[in-house]
């Protein structure tokens, strides 16, 4: 069974992502039972029928947006966000969005090409799990996680900037 980080922790992952083939539409793929997350593009499509499930969650590529299930959130105890190459971080608004702007509460998860030097920033904009390229060692993405000790911005998992935070000692 593959493995991925969630929580900081190495744990199985018991679920499928379902990636449509050329030959493949939206409207007539047949959606396996069992814990599969498919995409925003199949929800949408087969929503009428799929709603009445609960072992799905959704993935969302990096040209969709997250708004567009806005009212729907609370249905997927999971929620994907697909990132297609290393370079593109548009994965990364459509995590801040969800956290801070939708307020989703479930496990958020970074799929498709994520690499340990990712994770950290990840992590900043909500993301809570996280499928690391298969050709890497999940060990040293889990790493990744503490590369850095503190952070001067806000984000999802900081709102205050550091010099908010930091005493500096001044008496007034």
């Amino acid at each position: 069974m593959p493995e991925i980080i969630k929580d900081r922790q190495i744990v199985s992952d018991n679920w499928s992502v379902l990636r449509l083939t050329e030959d493949q539409s939206a409207e007539q793929v047949i959606v396996p039972p069992g814990l599969v997350l498919v995409p925003l593009a199949v929800w949408l499509a087969q929503r009428a029928t799929l709603i009445t499930r609960h072992d799905l969650g959704v993935w969302i590529g990096s040209a969709e947006r997250a708004e567009t299930i806005k009212d729907e959130l609370h249905l997927f105890q999971l929620i994907a966000v697909d990132f297609p190459k290393f370079s593109d971080g548009r994965g990364y608004s459509i995590a801040y969005t969800l956290r801070s702007k939708l307020g989703y509460q479930g496990e958020l998860r970074a799929i498709g090409d994520v690499l340990r030097d990712q994770l950290f920033y990840m992590q900043r904009v909500g993301f809570n799990s996280f499928a690391p390229r298969p050709d890497r060692s999940i060990g040293d993405a889990l790493k990744g996680l503490t590369d850095f000790s503190n952070s001067y911005q806000t984000s999802v998992d900081q709102p205050l900037p550091l010099f908010r935070r930091a005493d500096r000692g001044v008496v007034a």
